[in-house]
């Protein structure tokens, strides 16, 4: 890993950690209100309604790709732990495993191997219960 990736993934990390603290909910909300008492001292003026449209926007935009990059490494993980589950499990099926680098045509194939699995399983089930 590169200095500027780590130094990305370290600063995407702690930036997250600290946007989803409610500290960092009290300080947003304290800062809109700061700026609604400011409106009279400023006369409601179209400068002061550009301030909060240009911060509020460059925080979303920069948010975005916050967000963005915390579900990608979350994912990751995800699919790595589900990977070892499947790989660990003897019964399992290994062509599972890293199934979201597969091209849509072959994931739909997989899905309706298994839904018909599935309607086959729960055949049985209503089968079984029909019988007692």
């Amino acid at each position: 890993m590169d200095k500027h990736s780590n130094w990305f993934t370290r600063s995407a990390r702690a930036a997250s950690k600290f946007t989803g603290r409610p500290l960092c909910f009290i300080l947003a909300l304290a800062t809109i209100v700061a700026w609604l008492v400011s409106g009279p001292l400023f006369g409601f003026s179209d400068t002061w309604q550009l301030i909060i449209n240009t911060g509020t926007t460059i925080i979303t935009f920069l948010m975005v790709f916050l967000i963005q990059n915390t579900q990608n490494r979350d994912t990751e993980a995800m699919q790595i732990k589900l990977d070892e589950i499947i790989r660990a499990t003897k019964t399992a099926e290994n062509s599972l495993l890293d199934l979201e680098e597969l091209d849509e045509e072959t994931l739909d194939e997989y899905r309706r191997h298994y839904e018909e699995l599935a309607e086959r399983a729960r055949k049985k089930v209503h089968e079984r219960r029909r019988q007692q």
